[in-house]
């Protein structure tokens, strides 16, 4: 049976391990500051610190906006791995359409023909278009923000993280030579020595130009992403005067809306009149004569104010047997400019003061 080993080549694999184990001495010493380093120039340690900040906080950015726009951190992975794989991304309802399709069916279950009932299914459907400008919103500032800073950050931002890298070698290389002649003890190895530092010092200065102006690019990256926040700024303008527009158009629909005339009608312990000693009921003389209620002598039949249509409108539960009627009434506590309160026998209510005629001033009144 032939079984293919793959090749190793030993010297390499003994040269490679020789040279981390130089640089981990090399690193340690540095650390403890017992062999010499070369420094960074003062502009290029500017440079670099300026893109560290850039970096972190374009991060930061990115992750705050993507949870702002996709709350849901599992979608948000989601989202992402199918952005790896370079697949569409799922398409999910959003809150707001689950909220409007419950609406919806609440409304069909409770009666269309029901004010309730027509006013959850126009609810439903202006949650469904608040849940399409949320889809438009997210998509729309996807393209115009996070992106483009995901891909300043994928792009220019690991490339110079490598060089950075790169860079640091060098710096490392430049002083291994450096250490190496000063060890130097023959006239030949400090030649050799020589020569090699002078080859890591001129790689170290190519390296450390290359890396500043990747550093200097930061600047207009910094200029781009100010463009890419304008837009996303102009998206949510948008996104919100649409969402108030269709919210605004949804309060004049339901306003057109006929609701329930309001029931008046109330027990005892509904209205506040105040203590029994602070209201003075008082029995009116059943021969008294009284006037019509007032306005009673509308124009149009079918609004005529008479008793009956009255109390019909406004739900009160009076006796209406008598053309005209007498009832006992309080002020509210506190007093209401449009309304008494009323009692006759074991009936009570709110009674509108525009359709009563005091009798005397003990707030006996005709309807």
């Amino acid at each position: 049976m032939n079984i293919n080993l793959p090749n190793f080549n030993v010297k390499n694999l003994v040269k490679e391990a020789g040279s981390t184990i130089s640089r981990v001495v090399q690193l340690t010493e540095e650390k403890l500051g017992t062999t010499e380093r070369t420094e960074y120039d003062l502009h290029f340690q500017n440079l670099a610190e300026r893109a560290d900040v850039t970096k972190t906080w374009t991060e930061k950015l990115v992750r705050d906006t993507e949870s702002v726009l996709i709350p849901n951190p599992q979608n948000r992975v989601e989202d992402f791995i199918f952005e790896k794989i370079e697949k569409s991304k799922p398409k999910r309802l959003s809150n707001l359409e689950h909220l409007a399709l419950d609406m919806i069916e609440a409304g069909g279950d409770f009666g269309q023909d029901l004010p309730y009932g027509q006013a959850l299914i126009k609810a439903g459907q202006a949650e469904q278009k608040l849940g399409q400008c949320e889809h438009d919103f997210i998509a729309t500032s996807g393209i115009c923000f996070t992106q483009p800073l995901r891909k300043f950050l994928d792009g220019e931002m690991k490339t110079i993280g490598k060089e950075r890298g790169i860079l640091e070698s060098k710096r490392l290389d430049l002083d291994a030579c450096k250490n190496r002649v000063k060890k130097a003890r023959s006239m030949l190895g400090q030649q050799s020595a020589e020569r090699d530092l002078r080859v890591a010092q001129a790689e170290f200065d190519r390296q450390s130009e290359i890396t500043k102006l990747l550093l200097d690019g930061i600047s207009t990256s910094q200029a781009s992403h100010l463009r890419h926040l304008h837009a996303f700024i102009q998206t949510q303008v948008r996104y919100y005067k649409q969402c108030g527009d269709v919210m605004e158009q949804l309060q004049r629909e339901l306003a057109k809306m006929q609701h329930p005339k309001p029931r008046l009608r109330i027990n005892s312990e509904d209205v506040d009149c105040g203590p029994p000693s602070s209201v003075s009921l008082h029995s009116c003389d059943s021969d008294s004569v009284v006037g019509p209620a007032l306005d009673s002598e509308a124009a149009d039949p079918a609004h005529d104010l008479s008793l009956e249509n009255l109390l019909e409108d406004f739900h009160i539960e009076f006796d209406t047997s008598a053309v005209s009627t007498v009832i006992f009434v309080a002020e509210c506590s506190p007093v209401n400019e449009d309304y008494m309160y009323g009692k006759q026998g074991l009936m009570k209510g709110l009674v509108p003061r525009a359709f009563v005629e005091m009798l005397d001033e003990e707030h006996d009144v005709t309807l």
